[in-house]
């Protein structure tokens, strides 16, 4: 560690003033920072700190200066049990870089419990990104206060989970569902035309179908067909075979 001028001259109290700001400096805890770059491969992001860092030069004065970019940062999404949480990740999106005490490459490069390859402390170099935190320039508006959302940032596109136990899909775009199989559990209502590019089997059951409107099939309409080769009478025909 670096001894300042101030350190030895002055009084014991100034002198351990001096040391403790000096080895402040030396500490990296958090600071929001810019996406610069982000590879999908490793999980790692180039980060430009938001914050410039304070230099102090010998005559006293200060001056303020970037903090070199961060490389090599691993981005940070909810993740446990077998499942993740992912969304992407564009340059200029904003994030909080939080610091290890310790020196992460041994952990990042294998996992487990590792040694620190490094005897560095609350280094640059050991940096982890929360892709998320949002300055007032970049905040997002109306957040629902009634329920948890997925959302888009413009709020076009959600999906909502709300106190009140319902949840709600909206979207502008092409909503897709594709499963082995799709089981629905109770009544449904339809309030658009609906296309069926497949069959349509009652497997199970019983149970009528009714429309408020004609049905057509193959081209023929059921209210409003008629029958060839008969003729006009009092009696009525058969059910249908």
């Amino acid at each position: 560690m670096s001894v300042s001028s101030q350190s030895r001259s002055g009084s014991l109290a100034e002198t351990l003033k001096t040391e403790r700001q000096t080895n402040s400096d030396l500490i990296r805890v958090a600071l929001p920072g810019i996406i610069q770059s982000f590879d999908p491969d490793t999980v790692t992001a180039i980060v430009q700190p938001a914050v410039k860092f304070v230099q102090k030069n010998a005559d006293g004065r200060t001056s303020t200066h970037n903090y070199p970019l961060l490389t090599h940062v691993p981005i940070i999404f909810p993740r446990g049990g077998g499942c993740t949480l992912t969304f992407p990740v564009n340059d200029g999106d904003e994030c909080l870089v939080i610091f290890g005490d310790r020196c992460i490459d041994f952990w990042w490069q294998n996992g487990g419990i590792q040694e620190p390859v490094d005897q560095r402390q609350h280094d640059l170099s050991d940096g982890f990104a929360i892709v998320g935190p949002q300055s007032q320039a970049k905040k997002i508006s109306g957040i629902s206060a009634s329920g948890a959302q997925l959302r888009t940032d413009d709020g076009a596109a959600f999906v909502e989970v709300a106190t009140g136990h319902d949840i709600t899909v909206s979207t502008p775009g092409k909503l897709t569902a594709t499963a082995k199989t799709t089981e629905i559990n109770g009544p449904v209502t339809f309030n658009g035309p609906v296309t069926f590019n497949g069959t349509v089997t009652q497997a199970a059951g019983s149970g009528a179908a009714s429309f408020g409107e004609d049905v057509t099939a193959g081209g023929i309409s059921l209210t409003e067909h008629v029958h060839g080769g008969v003729q006009n009478g009092g009696g009525k025909t058969e059910k249908a075979q």
